[in-house]
């Protein structure tokens, strides 16, 4: 692959609230000036758990950005990057569902929109599930349904599951273990 290094002349960073917005003016490999912004946004963690039934815990959850309830999987911001992501997979999976699992598998990380956020999502897929206790912070309204791998799929088929990280959890964990 052919190296094109863009040069940043300047760059400048607004913070708000859990959002970074970075404007970067830049010299492309040609010469050309462009000014590029993109959201400096966490990365991030999304958990497939599937029960020893082979179900999926799948939430639902209200998202104010759309208005709307949405079908997702167990996901949530890395806060502390000095910690690896599992252990903040393991920290949301039980937050979200009220579920310790005792086997994790890394399915790997993507970037959901890589030309406009710097997000990487770091996805697992979770079994040996113990309930616990939900934690939902005050802002979160999560119902947490147990769903068959055929319910999940025709939910996927039918377009009503729509969460990005989810769909990549799902398909990497399906490559991975074919």
């Amino acid at each position: 692959m052919n190296e094109l290094a863009w040069k940043i002349n300047s760059s400048v960073k607004d913070k708000i609230n859990r959002y970074t917005i970075t404007t970067d003016e830049v010299t492309l490999p040609n010469g050309e000036q462009k000014t590029f912004s993109y959201l400096d946004f966490a990365k991030g963690v999304c958990i497939l758990p599937i029960t020893d039934n082979n179900e999926v815990l799948c939430l639902k959850q209200y998202r104010h950005t759309i208005k709307d309830w949405q079908w997702e999987l167990p996901a949530g911001a890395i806060d502390n990057v000095s910690l690896p992501p599992i252990e903040t997979a393991k920290r949301e999976l039980e937050e979200e569902t009220g579920y310790i699992a005792e086997h994790w598998l890394e399915l790997g990380s993507f970037y959901p929109s890589p030309g406009s956020t710097s997000e990487e999502i770091f996805l697992f897929a979770a079994a040996g599930l113990t309930p616990t206790q939900q934690k939902l912070e005050s802002s979160e309204q999560i119902e947490v349904h147990a769903l068959s791998m055929e319910e999940l799929k025709k939910l996927v088929a039918d377009g009503e599951f729509k969460h990005g990280a989810g769909l990549a959890a799902m398909l990497r964990y399906k490559f991975i273990t074919d």
